[in-house]
C-alpha cells in the first residue's frame, strides 16, 4: 500500500483488491467507502499515528512524504470497510408496507379503493412512494399488507412492480399479503391494527427466504416523502437500538394528530404518547434544539412527532408480537409506548419534507403544493425517481390554452381552456372555455373515442371529462367523472361538510369532491 501526502490517495495492491472484491461479492456497491482527501472511514489520517502503529516514514524531502504500511494495517482497514458495507447491506432488511386501513378520513376517495391506491401528483398512487423509496434504497424484499377495498391496489402493484414491468428486484420479491382467516379462534378475526396485521404473518420471518434478515422496516402506505432507508437502517445498527422511530419536529397546530415522544440528549426515547390531547399534549412538549433546531425553530416546533416509520431488530419484533405483547393490536398506541422502559428505542431525525396524506384537506393541499415555485417536494428527481405503472400513453395535446403553475399529466386533451394552480391527471379531457383554479383532477382509467363522445352528446348525455363553459374552484375531481356544460363548482357559501352523494359529490373540510364515475348534469351550480 502506498500513500502520497500531497493528496493522501490510498491505493490497494492487486492482492488486497482481489481479497476485497471477494469479500464484497453480491453486496450493494453504494456501501463502498471512498478513501481519499486524507480520510479513512471518516477519520483524518494522522501520519504520525500511522508511524507509531508499525509503519515507517522515509525520504521526507521538501514536504513530500513516502510512507509504507504493514499488511496488518491493510487487513485492518479492509475489515473496517467490510463492516461498513455489512451495516448498509439491504439484503438483510425486509420492508412491510401497511396498506390495509379503512381510510375513513380520506372518504370518499376511499369509497372504492384502499388508501395507498389513491392517485396523487397526476400520475402516481400513494403506494408508489414507499415502494420507490425501497427501490432507491436497494431494499428488494417487500411485503404489502392489505385488507379494505384492495382490488385496485392489488391491480396497480401487479402492473407496476412485477418482473415484466422494467422494475427489477433481482433475487428479491414484492408480495401482497391479504387479510385472511386461519384455523383457530384467533384466526377468525381480520386485522385488528398495525401490529396485529404483522403478527398474523409472523411465520414468514422464519422461513428460508428470511434467514439472513436482521431488521424489519415498517412503513405506511399513505405518506409523501423521499427517504434513503439504508441511511436510516445504518443509524439504527450503529446505535445498537432494538427499535428506531423516524421522527420530525412538529408545531402546536398538528401535534395532536401524531404519536409524540420525549428523548434524552443521545436520542434515546424516554416516553411515547399516541395522539395526546389537552394537558397530555402539553406534557409532551420538549426542547427540540436537541434535534439540531435553532432556538427560534424550537419555539415554533416544541414537539417530536413519529412518522409511523419504524425499524425493529427481527428477533425483538417477533418477541414483542408473540410473547411480550401477544394481544396488542397497534404499534403506535400500544407496543411502542409499553416498550419504552424495557427496550432501547432510539429516535431518528428526518428533517426534510414529509406529509401524512390522511385527510381530504391534507390530500388537497399536498397535491397543490407540487405546483409551487420552488416546491417543497417534487416527483422530478433523476437520481431517486418515483416509480409507477407503465401506461404507454401519448404526450398531452394542448390547443389554444393557458396554463399557469399547474401539472398536466400525459395522455390528456386540453382545448381553449384556462388551467390555474391545478393538477390534471392522466387521460383528462377539458373542453373550450373551461376555467380550473385550485383543482385536483385525478383523470380517467380509459378513453372515449370521438365517435362515442359525439353519440353521447347527441343523446343528451355527458362524456367523461369537463364540458364547455364550466368553472371549477377548490375541488377534487375523482376518476372517470362526467361534468357537463355550463357547470359552476365554487362552494361560494363556504359549506364545510355536506353529503350530496345522490347528486354526485361531497364536501369535506370545505373542499368539494366529485365522486368517481359520477355525472354532474349540465348547468348545475354547487
Amino acid at each position: 500500500m502506498a500513500v502520497s501526502a500531497d493528496h493522501c490517495r490510498i491505493s490497494l495492491s492487486a492482492a488486497i483488491q482481489s481479497r476485497g472484491a471477494a469479500g464484497l461479492a453480491g453486496r450493494n456497491p453504494r456501501g463502498l467507502v471512498k478513501f481519499c482527501n486524507g480520510e479513512v472511514m471518516g477519520k483524518k489520517l494522522q501520519l504520525c499515528q500511522v508511524q507509531q502503529g508499525g509503519g515507517s516514514m522515509k525520504n521526507k524531502k521538501n514536504g513530500h512524504v513516502c510512507m509504507s504500511l504493514t499488511a496488518a494495517d491493510v487487513i485492518g482497514e479492509a475489515k473496517l470497510r467490510d463492516m461498513d458495507v455489512e451495516r448498509r447491506d439491504p439484503k438483510t432488511v425486509i420492508a412491510i408496507v401497511l396498506g390495509g386501513g379503512a381510510g375513513t378520513r380520506l372518504f370518499p376517495l376511499t369509497k372504492r379503493r384502499a388508501k395507498p391506491a389513491v392517485p396523487i401528483g397526476g400520475a402516481y398512487r400513494l403506494i408508489d412512494v414507499p415502494m420507490s423509496n425501497c427501490i432507491n434504497s436497494g431494499i428488494n424484499k417487500v411485503y404489502i399488507l392489505t385488507q379494505y377495498n384492495s382490488a385496485s391496489l392489488n391491480r396497480h402493484i401487479s402492473r407496476a412492480y412485477n418482473f415484466g414491468s422494467g422494475t427489477t428486484f433481482g433475487d428479491g420479491y414484492v408480495e401482497v399479503l391479504a387479510a385472511t382467516q386461519t384455523p383457530g379462534e384467533s384466526g377468525q378475526r381480520w386485522f385488528q391494527g398495525t401490529a396485529d396485521a404483522v403478527r398474523q404473518f409472523h411465520w414468514l420471518f422464519e422461513d428460508a427466504r428470511s434467514r439472513d434478515i436482521e431488521d424489519v422496516l415498517i412503513l405506511s402506505g399513505d405518506h409523501l416523502y423521499r427517504m434513503d432507508y439504508m441511511d436510516y437502517i445504518q443509524n439504527h445498527r450503529e446505535s445498537g437500538a432494538d427499535i428506531t422511530i423516524s421522527c420530525l419536529p412538529m408545531d402546536d397546530s398538528r401535534a395532536s394528530d401524531f404519536g409524540l415522544m420525549k428523548i434524552d440528549k443521545k436520542g434515546r426515547v424516554l416516553s411515547f404518547s399516541e395522539k395526546p390531547k389537552g394537558a397530555d399534549l402539553k406534557a409532551m412538549a420538549v426542547d427540540t434544539t436537541v434535534l439540531g433546531l435553532s432556538v427560534d425553530e424550537a419555539v415554533k416546533k416544541p414537539y417530536i412527532a413519529s412518522m409511523g416509520v419504524y425499524v425493529f431488530k427481527k428477533e425483538i419484533l417477533l418477541n414483542l408480537l408473540r410473547w411480550r405483547f401477544p394481544t396488542a393490536n397497534d404499534f403506535g398506541s400500544e407496543i411502542i409506548p409499553a416498550s419504552a422502559n424495557e427496550f432501547f428505542i432510539k429516535a431518528y431525525l428526518f428533517n426534510d419534507y414529509w406529509e401524512d396524506i390522511g385527510t381530504i384537506r391534507s390530500f388537497f393541499e399536498a397535491n397543490l403544493a407540487l405546483t409551487e415555485h420552488p416546491n417543497k417536494f417534487s416527483f422530478y428527481d433523476a437520481a431517486k425517481p418515483m416509480y409507477t405503472s407503465r401506461r404507454n400513453l401519448p404526450p398531452s395535446k394542448i390547443d389554444s390554452s393557458k396554463i399557469v403553475d399547474s401539472i398536466i399529466s400525459h395522455g390528456s386533451f386540453l382545448t381553449d381552456c384556462f388551467i390555474e394552480h391545478s393538477v390534471v391527471g392522466i387521460r383528462s379531457r377539458i373542453n373550450a372555455n373551461v376555467h380550473l383554479k385550485d383543482t385536483v383532477m385525478l383523470g380517467a382509467d380509459y378513453y372515449e373515442t370521438d365517435s362515442e363522445v359525439v353519440s353521447l352528446l347527441a343523446e343528451g348525455r355527458v362524456p367523461v371529462g369537463i364540458g364547455e363553459n364550466t368553472k371549477i374552484k377548490e375541488c377534487i375531481i375523482d376518476k372517470n367523472a362526467r361534468i357537463g356544460k355550463n357547470v359552476v363548482i365554487a362552494n361560494t357559501e363556504g359549506v364545510q361538510e355536506a353529503d350530496r352523494s345522490s347528486e354526485g359529490f361531497y364536501i369535506r373540510s370545505g373542499v368539494t369532491v366529485i365522486l368517481k364515475n359520477s355525472t354532474i348534469q349540465d348547468g348545475l351550480s354547487i
